[in-house]
């Protein structure tokens, strides 16, 4: 921090009359460097400090406390100007006429007037951001024995508070590892269909399609699954379109649980394409104009977490936040200002000052524990409850990561020929799996059935008969391949052997021989007409079955569309 020359020095020069005239220097005469000069020499004398320290209320002497006390003798000025006020930088002719060292209308207006605190700029944080300190030769001259540090209201204690463990909790929603399994869905589901993407959400076809598929079929929660896979290297997208990232899914799918959730954790710690505040329901950021670092906030709060978060047992989590407002409130604000983002509330206004801190900042901290902390399977949660599990006290660094052994545990088949994986089996076995099959049914197990269409998708693919046959052999072991899928394999090696269509048609069918003959006789019928299918039916063109139904009416030929598809227009 600059010394007591250095911070005078970058006063404005009309304030030097003024500190001046409190520190008892004759200064009409005197130029501006004569002032600073003398003022250096006043302030640094112990006795002259002490007179003008005297001079000051409770609350003044106390900011200079907490200011003495902080790391590098210095506090953001915004969090300093909530605690003691603003200060007002006024120009010469206005300190003459408001007289901010004689009547301050704040306790640090009080200070800076007096030259107890200066005001500097540093980068931190990735920006430059205001700082108010005391200068450290200052701090030697100054009486800071006259107050007791351990009397002021509010002074920062060494160690951090605790949090009362909660003996009973409703609505316990014990945390698991689900979000492994929707994963590996979502990759399979990518890996054959592809995803449009819209901004940092999948567009509603694409979630229309996906989520029936999931174990926890949340919107929510997809776009947390889309952020973190695209942060951790799974998904890839471009021109608008998701798919896996084939090498970094494989690793990934390949992993024991424990190393595929932890990678997820990390992912969702370092992403910057999942934006938490914008996925909180009633906030509305806009997209410029702003500066947002998601990653910057999860960090500050982690660290928080990790030294508030009892190892064991339920907390609340409104105590909990109202504990990090008093200990680090601009946690993602390091300039600590609540007037320069722009983010709409539920009546669409914009959320300004630190009084929108419970709304903005008390919602975050909500979310990174109910939403992504929970889906991570890093915390139980329950009704303003929370409680780390042993992936959360290994996610804030306070174990190590559990790592369970996973034994192989195979694909089995039932009966009818379906394939079933349990949640137990490798998700690598299940992605492959998914590739080459037709999916019944998401949970556990995961119903798959293998039939033509699906040979033909997995051929797209570039997986043949013969792979496939290879892989159920070898979930099986030991064990024959049913005769129902083995034929079915044996009759698809080589590819399709013919091809026939299906076509929807519509068929007339007249009440004698000789009327359907009369008809194909004129030729304004006989662009209707299809084949015969025999002496009293033919078939006709789906799509211009009104127009044949009108010009057969106007010879006089009653027409029953009895079970025919009704018109758009009824």
């Amino acid at each position: 921090m600059k010394n007591l020359f250095a911070t005078l020095s970058g006063y404005d020069p009309g304030m030097l009359p003024a500190l001046a005239e409190v520190w008892g220097i004759a200064s009409k005469s005197l130029r501006n460097d004569e002032i600073i000069a003398r003022l250096q020499q006043v302030m640094l004398d112990p006795q002259a400090a002490e007179i003008i320290w005297d001079g000051l209320d409770d609350s003044a002497r106390a900011a200079v406390q907490l200011l003495v006390s902080a790391e590098r003798h210095r506090m953001k000025l915004g969090q300093f100007e909530r605690f003691y006020g603003k200060i007002r930088k006024l120009g010469r002719a206005q300190i003459q006429k408001e007289r901010p060292h004689k009547q301050p209308q704040s306790a640090a207006e009080a200070l800076y007037y007096r030259g107890f605190i200066g005001e500097g700029f540093d980068k931190a944080d990735g920006g430059l951001i205001g700082f108010i300190y005391v200068s450290p030769d200052l701090i030697d001259a100054l009486p800071l024995h006259k107050t007791s540090y351990e009397q002021l209201d509010g002074a920062p204690e060494d160690d951090l508070p605790s949090l009362t463990v909660i003996d009973s909790v409703q609505d316990k929603k014990p945390a698991d590892t689900s979000i492994i399994d929707d994963m590996t869905t979502l990759l399979a589901f990518l890996q054959m269909n592809g995803a449009a993407v819209e901004g940092m959400s999948f567009d509603e076809t694409a979630i229309n399609a996906i989520q029936p598929h999931l174990l926890r079929p949340d919107g929510a929660r997809l776009d947390f699954l889309l952020g973190i896979g695209l942060s951790a290297g799974l998904i890839a997208a471009q021109d608008g379109q998701a798919h896996p990232h084939r090498q970094q899914a494989r690793i990934w799918l390949n992993a024991s649980r424990a190393e595929q959730i932890q990678q997820l954790a990390q992912a969702w710690l370092e992403s910057r394409h999942y934006r938490d505040l914008w996925h909180i329901p009633d906030l509305h950021p806009d997209d410029s104009g702003w500066s947002y670092d998601p990653v910057a906030a999860r960090g500050a709060v982690a660290s928080l977490f990790s030294d508030l978060l009892p190892a064991q047992g339920w907390i609340s989590i409104n105590d909990l936040i109202d504990m990090i407002k008093d200990i680090d409130p601009d946690f993602q604000r390091p300039d600590g200002d609540y007037d320069c983002w722009y983010i709409r509330g539920q009546s669409d206004e914009y959320l300004r000052g630190f009084e929108s801190w419970d709304a903005v900042e008390g919602a975050l901290i909500e979310h990174y524990l109910l939403g992504p902390m929970h889906w991570l399977g890093l915390a139980d949660s329950g009704r303003d409850a929370l409680r780390l599990t042993a992936y959360g006290r290994a996610f804030l660094q306070m174990a190590d990561w559990p790592q369970p052994k996973e034994p192989f545990h195979p694909i089995e088949i039932s009966p009818d020929g379906r394939l079933l994986a349990s949640r137990r089996v490798s998700r690598f076995d299940r992605f492959q799996l998914a590739r080459f099959t037709r999916w019944r049914q998401s949970g556990d197990p995961y119903v798959y059935e293998l039939d033509a269409q699906s040979i033909q998708q997995a051929d797209a693919q570039g997986i043949s008969p013969q792979h496939i046959h290879a892989f159920i052999s070898r979930q099986l072991e030991d064990k024959p391949l049913p005769s129902s899928i083995a034929r079915l394999l044996r009759n698809w090696q080589g590819g399709p052997k013919t091809s026939i269509s299906f076509e929807s048609c519509i068929i007339l069918r007249a009440s004698a021989e000789e009327t359907l003959d009369r008809i194909y006789e004129i030729p304004a019928y006989r662009r209707f007409l299809g084949g015969r299918l025999g002496p009293t039916a033919c078939i006709i063109r789906a799509d211009q079955w009104p127009e044949l139904q009108a010009k057969l009416g106007e010879n006089g030929i009653a027409v029953d569309i009895s079970g025919m598809p009704a018109d758009e227009d009824d």
